[in-house]
């Protein structure tokens, strides 16, 4: 899912690196090198904040206190190299959802914020429609208007599998790993196999065959 998120760092080259590191997980992101720009934004919300505490023009717990009374159920990771116990239990009384310590590695704010945002969203992720199709996440099953279609739970998996990569060309070999293991020793024709039969059970399902790789379901 293509999150957005709001970065607020004041420092120019830290902000384009993180902003990188963010923006190749798939997120849209929006980055500000001032309280003053982010303020601007606070009242269309993203669905994360990454804030900097130490903000060269206004207070970074002022708009924290602003963003949480705009948006209090958008999460917000703030960030700071002034003293990390003092500014950890203020900014959590305050309403923030985690903290980082700088120095920090980039691939660990990626980590925390993907952490944080499927905690925070998860319900809503658990719902896919594939249109004509309700799919399950929670449940593993699948609905057409109201009607249950029976798959077996590896054909769910691989059906799942197709959703959470809409769009992408995704090889036998790819489908092997991720749907039966890497400790798989078959033929990859079992993958072949399985798409005929949930192509057979959900005639409506846009999965295309790329002749010699694999498949790719288009994306709704």
């Amino acid at each position: 899912m293509s999150y957005r998120i709001y970065l607020v760092e004041d420092d120019s080259n830290l902000n384009l690196v993180l902003t990188s590191y963010l923006q190749n997980e798939g997120w849209q992101v929006s980055s500000f090198l001032t309280g003053q720009e982010a303020k601007q934004s606070i009242n269309n919300p993203p669905d994360l904040w990454i804030l900097d505490i130490m903000l060269p023009d206004i207070d970074g717990y002022h708009l924290l206190q602003e963003i949480k009374a705009a948006s209090p159920h958008v999460p917000i990771i703030f960030i700071s190299a002034r003293d990390a116990d003092i500014d950890r239990v203020v900014g959590l009384e305050l309403g923030s959802d985690d903290y980082l310590a700088k120095p920090f590695l980039p691939r660990e704010l990626v980590i925390r914020s993907r952490n944080l945002l499927e905690h925070v969203y998860r319900s809503s992720l658990q719902i896919h429609e594939i249109s004509p199709y309700i799919i399950n996440e929670a449940c593993r099953t699948v609905k057409l208007n109201d009607e249950e279609i029976e798959l077996t739970s590896k054909e769910f998996d691989l059906l799942f599998y197709f959703v959470k990569n809409q769009g992408l060309a995704l090889s036998r070999e790819q489908i092997l790993t991720n749907v039966w293991g890497t400790d798989y020793f078959g033929t990859d024709r079992v993958v072949d196999d399985l798409v005929r039969r949930i192509r057979k059970k959900m005639p409506d399902l846009r999965i295309e065959t790329i002749y010699g790789y694999g498949y790719r379901m288009v994306k709704q």
